[in-house]
Order: structure tokens, then sequence, then C-alpha cells
């Protein structure tokens, strides 16, 4: 049966753990859902690991369209949920609906992801969900705002960890399906999923969140160096790049 985002909720009450990884093409998708992944999530990361841009940030709406259209193709079970790229959703609530909207219509996907939980953002998601468009939330980490945040952990400060605790109870109020946490302390990520009915999706956030999600370059080694969170399973650059060699010597052997 494939999963909805009721079934998540369901999953929550029930501590079964959610398992969330990353897909930008066909194959990887088809790869994924096979492998049972609950949510394969079409993260803007792949401007990075996929297109090699330096951040998030250069990445297009249409480009996000056309990636999760592909990853739509691969997958029968999971949910699929997709980032709006950068000012693909920040300028209005109508700019945003247009947005995610175009991700369900063209690309086929259940769910949209949108990062910050200050006070435009909750208005702008209370719209969303009240339309019938499905949010997932993100907090703490949001790599769209790497130029003013940077990569370091948030919610460090007692008001800082207040300020997220609040804002996640202001996203589940606004409708969100499930809230992504991203490189906050792990005992504030512990006191937030206690809070919250929704669940919870961790990334370097400790193990007391309902879920956990990584980038599937860094797990697979596809990346030049994974986040310190992030546990390498397998070392695909290297692998890839023995096969190309000895591909290379079949061609040329008779040179």
């Amino acid at each position: 049966m494939a999963v909805t985002t009721s079934k998540l909720i369901e999953w929550k009450q029930q501590k079964r753990a959610i398992v969330t990884l990353t897909a930008w093409d066909y194959p990887i998708a088809r790869l994924l859902d096979r492998a049972g992944i609950d949510i394969i999530l079409v993260g803007d990361s792949l401007a990075m690991t996929a297109l090699g841009y330096p951040t998030t940030l250069p990445i297009t709406l249409e480009a996000m369209i056309h990636h999760a259209a592909a990853v739509s193709r691969g997958v029968k079970q999971a949910l699929v949920v997709c980032d709006l790229p950068f000012l693909s959703y920040q300028e209005s609530v109508s700019q945003a609906i247009n947005s995610a909207g175009r991700m369900l219509k063209e690309a086929g996907v259940q769910g949209v992801k949108l990062e910050g939980g200050y006070p435009a953002m909750i208005e702008t998601i209370s719209r969303l969900t009240e339309i019938g468009i499905p949010v997932m939330g993100h907090i703490g980490l949001t790599p769209q705002s790497v130029h003013r945040l940077g990569y370091r952990q948030q919610g460090k400060t007692p008001s800082d960890a207040q300020r997220l605790i609040e804002e996640a109870l202001a996203l589940e109020k606004a409708g969100v399906f499930a809230l992504v946490l991203e490189h906050i302390p792990a005992n504030l990520a512990a006191t937030i999923t206690d809070k919250l009915t929704i669940p919870t999706i961790g990334i370097g956030a400790g193990e007391d969140c309902d879920g956990q999600v990584l980038v599937t370059a860094d797990i697979l080694g596809l990346t030049e160096k994974a986040p310190p969170f992030a546990k390498v399973y397998a070392n695909l650059s290297e692998t890839i790049t023995k096969a190309v060699v000895e591909f290379a010597k079949d061609v040329r052997g008779n040179e």
C-alpha cells in the first residue's frame, strides 16, 4: 500500500520510525522505492549533488519540477515530497500557491516542503494546506538561508531553542503533515518531537525524532565530503571510477 500523509501520523503514534532519503532522477528513485523507503524527498540539495552548484540557491522552480517528475515516474509506494526552491514561494501567498500547484500538477508529487517558521511563512503554509496542498515544514538549519545562518548548528541558546519550539507548534497548527528538524541539539529535537502530534524527521538532530533523512549522495559516497552526521554506507565514487578504468583498459587493449 502506498504511503500517505495520514499513514505517517499513524506511524508516529505507533512509534514506527519513518525512513526518508533524497532522490534526483528516475534510477535512484526506483531503487529507493524498491528498498522500501517511506518518504522520497526531491531536495533542492540536488543543486549541489547533481548539478554542481556551491549552494542550493541557484536552482529554479522549472529545474525542480523537471527532476521531481523523473523521480515520480520511478516511485510506486513511497510518498514523494519536493522542495520548493529559493524565491519560488517567499514573495507572496499567491506565488507559493502557483509554485506548489505546478509541482503537484506537472511533477506528480504528493507534497511540497517549505523552509522556515516565521509569521509570514505560517500564513503561506496555512493557505496552502487550506486549499488541499500537503506541506512538510523545515526548521533549524535552513539551507536557503545559508548566507544568514551559515551551516552552524541552530537552537543552541535558550532563546533560540524557545523560538524553534514556538515555530514548530505554529507550523503544526498551520497544517504541516511532518516537520524536518535540521542540525539542532538532540535534546531540543526530542522536546519538539514530544510536543507535536505530527512526525518529526531529523537530520543531524539526534535519535529521538520520529524519523531520519539523509542526502542519498552522501550515504553512497558520491559527494566530496559528507557532513559529520551522515554515515557513509558505500563508496560508489570508488566503485564507479574502478569500473570506468576497467572499461577504458578493455577499449584500449588493442592499441
